[in-house]
């Protein structure tokens, strides 16, 4: 398959004088920054810590007491691992506390000029605890690899992630509420897309149907796009369309408005922001190969290799490969995908980087699932196979890179920097394809739209982190420049209208070829941090405080003309306060947070009588209060928001506008981990109450905010049977309320429920670890509309009854 070219004229690169204004904030910051730090940040090791570290995984126990403690901690996970602590409770020194937990184990602990590192018994090692060593890198406030403690919240869910600019942090110790998702659990429920994974999430769901060409989705009811993901921290760097989950770590999510951490999302959203975190090589050589098998007859091989060289295995290289072809339960319908990804990376003891590239082509051939508005009244879902557009095919391409150097200036500064660049293709029948005003009967007048377009974007972020106590408080301050240059291209042409029926489609009439896409919009983003985070009461609380300076440009061009037909240049200074009290135990964590932030203006869809025009951008605003508990194998949040967002409607003459604000208040909870040895669960349940207020005429005020039920469920459960070792079973169940489609609230789809189930077997086969896999999602069967789609009106079919095998054995 050839690559997608049909671009006009790019000019696309960051403008020099952002670069520049970036490269000199960063030079003042680095010498203020250096003057003002103090002799002195680690904490003294003679001060009793109260310590409470439940049994478990001994790299998990020493993360969690060096945590506690407030002292910095380099362990090598891969060194320990398979060994466990009895833990640890009461008050200690911190050389006791370490000691504790080590006894028995062949291991000891040394301290540096940084922190503490962790050293082979002193028989082996030739020294006593206090042997002075080279100096490392290490943290007291956050930990530097949410990995090094993979057994924690049953192997689904990594201990930390990370949060923007904040950096790197212990799922209890970021005031927001988040989750990490791991490469084990993407594995194990043969997840081959991002919406794969985040279907576990109660707070997510879909608003494009299995089988299209993009996965948006809503996080507390609110439209979070395709192009709204990042990848290591940046925006713009994330494959547009779908995620291929071959070369995927963990995918991270942070729920709620995140202006500060991440900067403002490309196409607005405040919802929340999921980041993706690639592969790295690990110790230990890996050679994998899965051979896997889903939907009608689409079989795929996915190879995964991994190596790390020189002292101490100081460079490592990844490298994913991938490729999937047949036919899905869509009627009739093909889809074929290929992914080459490569990832390198250098952890010395003062600098660290990481270089990741992949190139990724996704097909789709002879039709494309049902989206549908109605007329009237909503009808019955057809057979979620229904295929009404046969005939219809469409192609995408993304290639990226994008690098990141971490820097130690010295053992109190931090430097790094970040850059990206992605190119996106597409052609073909992406969107816009769909059933409207379908009658009482399923009859509809329908059209086909062909399109072709190019995404270019370029990202970068520039930032200094400074770590000193002025008296009894602990500071970590983050000063960050980054910025994001994207340029757009779309054209497209409608077919004739034809006549069809959901129940019984016809053969639809086909849109011609566009042609070349002109470049239609430019978008520039950039923005000024800086927080700080103030421990105090000797760990127990950390209070964040930060502020952000934003501008956004975008310009809209004629894809006939090229003349510019909409241009505007806006400031924004929103703040952004967040705390985390420990007061019983460390344990249990009390959180809040108030976030502005600024979004882009939405884009008219091409489904509108106004179709492409570009509104401003609008002020988003969030208020959250919350608590987490962690139970050592286990753990759960608790969260109480409410975010407002302008409202986007269409009105009598089908015109998409700013109409009034849509506000939500909802209660979340989640729960993860193994409450008890092997059986694990996974899920949580949100209320929400979405609504109208300060519509222009009043007619829609106090109406529901279409897409936001007012619950939605989800839990999943896997239990490893006792007497036939290496064999799991699983299941879940995905709940979600009835849900309107419009602001008037004249159109409701009803409530659906999901049964999916699933199945491994680890074993051991001429010496080659292997794992057999196989899931069933919508198990039953059933036909209904999962929820609304990009734009107000439209609803989405249900994925079909889709079963995927695999086989993974490791060389």
């Amino acid at each position: 398959m050839s690559r997608i070219k049909n671009r006009g004229a790019v000019s696309g690169a960051p403008r020099r004088r952002a670069v520049a204004l970036a490269a000199h904030l960063a030079l003042a910051a680095v010498l203020a920054g250096a003057a003002a730090l103090p002799a002195h940040a680690q904490a003294g090791s003679a001060a009793a810590v109260q310590a409470d570290v439940p049994p478990g995984p001994l790299a998990q126990a020493l993360n969690r007491f060096a945590l506690q403690a407030g002292v910095a901690l380099v362990v090598d996970a891969g060194q320990i691992a398979g060994l466990r602590s009895p833990g640890l409770s009461g008050a200690v020194t911190v050389e006791e506390g370490f000691a504790r937990l080590l006894e028995g184990s062949g291991w000891r602990i040394g301290r540096t000029a940084a922190g503490y590192v962790l050293l082979a018994a002193p028989a082996a090692a030739g020294g006593e605890a206090g042997t002075s060593l080279p100096a490392v890198r290490a943290s007291a406030s956050r930990i530097q690899d949410p990995d090094a403690t993979p057994e924690a919240y049953g192997r689904q869910t990594a201990r930390g992630g990370r949060v923007g600019l904040l950096g790197n942090q212990d799922f209890m110790d970021a005031p927001f509420s988040t989750m990490s998702y791991t490469s084990e659990l993407i594995a194990d429920q043969n997840a081959k897309t991002l919406a794969d994974v985040l279907q576990n999430d109660p707070s997510v769901r879909f608003m494009t149907p299995s089988g299209h060409m993009t996965e948006n989705l809503e996080i507390r009811g609110f439209l979070v796009t395709a192009e709204n993901m990042a990848m290591n921290g940046l925006y713009g760097v994330a494959p547009y369309g779908h995620v291929p989950t071959e070369f995927i770590e963990r995918v991270e999510i942070l729920k709620g408005a995140s202006g500060l951490v991440y900067g403002m999302a490309p196409d607005g959203a405040v919802g929340g922001v999921v980041n993706l975190v690639p592969k790295r090589a690990g110790d230990t050589p890996l050679t994998r190969l899965t051979l896997d098998y889903e939907g009608a007859s689409q079989a795929g091989l996915h190879a995964d290799l991994g190596r790390r060289f020189g002292e101490r295995g100081a460079f490592g290289i990844r490298v994913n490969a991938a490729y999937r072809d047949g036919g899905t339960e869509v009627d009739g319908q093909d889809k074929g995908r290929r992914l080459g990804a490569v990832a390198l990376d250098y952890r010395g003891e003062s600098l660290r980087a990481t270089l990741d590239l992949y190139d990724s082509h996704e097909k789709t051939d002879n039709g494309t699932p049902l989206i549908v508005s109605f007329a009237t009244r909503v009808l019955s879902a057809p057979d979620s196979s229904t295929n009404a557009f046969k005939g219809t095919h469409s192609e995408m391409d993304n290639s990226a890179a994008a690098l990141r150097v971490e820097a130690d200036l010295n053992e109190h500064l931090e430097a790094y920097a970040a850059l990206g660049r992605r190119s996106t293709d597409y052609k073909g029948y992406i969107n816009g394809t769909n059933a409207a005003s379908v009658a009482a009967d399923g009859s509809y007048s329908g059209v086909t739209v062909n399109q072709n377009g190019y995404k270019d974007s370029v990202s970068y972020e520039i930032g200094l982190r400074a770590r000193f106590e002025t008296g009894p408080l602990r500071h970590e301050a983050v000063f960050a420049v980054n910025g994001l240059s994207l340029e757009s291209g779309m054209v497209y042409t409608r077919s004739a209208r034809f006549g069809s029926n959901i129940y019984d489609p016809a053969t639809p009439a086909l849109a011609a070829d566009p042609g070349k896409s002109p470049k239609t919009g430019e978008t520039d983003l950039g923005g000024i941090s800086i927080a700080d985070t103030v421990s105090f009461l000797g760990g127990k609380g950390a209070l964040t405080l930060g502020i952000r300076s934003q501008r956004v440009e975008d310009r809209s061009y004629s894809s006939t003309t090229g003349a510019k037909t909409a241009d505007y240049d806006e400031r924004v200074t929103t703040p952004a306060v967040g705390l985390v009290v420990k007061p019983w135990s460390p344990r249990l964590a009390l959180y809040a947070n108030y976030v502005e932030g600024l979004s882009k203006g939405d884009t008219a869809p091409v489904t509108a009588a106004n179709a492409n025009e570009v509104f401003e951008p609008y002020v988003s605003k969030q208020k959250e209060i919350g608590l987490k508990w962690d139970g050592g194998s286990f753990a759960h949040t608790l969260a109480l928001y409410e975010i407002k967002q302008p409202s986007m409607v269409y009105d009598a003459s089908n015109i998409y506008s700013v109409d009034g604000e849509k506000r939500v208040r909802g209660l979340e909870w989640t729960t993860m981990g193994a409450p008890r040895p092997g059986l694990r669960v996974l899920g949580g349940l949100t209320l929400a109450r979405g609504e109208l207020v300060h519509t222009s005429t009043g007619a829609n005020d106090g109406n529901d905010a279409y897409g936001v039920p007012d619950w939605q469920a989800n839990l999943g459960a896997d239990w490893d049977l006792p007497w036939l070792p290496g064999l799991t079973v699983g299941g879940r169940v995905v709940h979600t309320d009835d849900q309107y489609l419009n602001s008037a609230n004249t159109l409701r789809i009803p409530s659906w429920t999901r049964v999916d189930a699933s199945l491994r077997y680890k074993t051991t086969i001429a010496g080659r670890a292997t794992t057999w896999r196989g899931s069933v999602v919508n198990l039953l069967g059933k036909d209904y509309w999962s929820g609304p789609y990009h734009g107000e009106g439209y609803a989405s079919l249900s994925q079909p009854r889709t079963v995927s095998l695999s086989a993974t054995v490791d060389f």
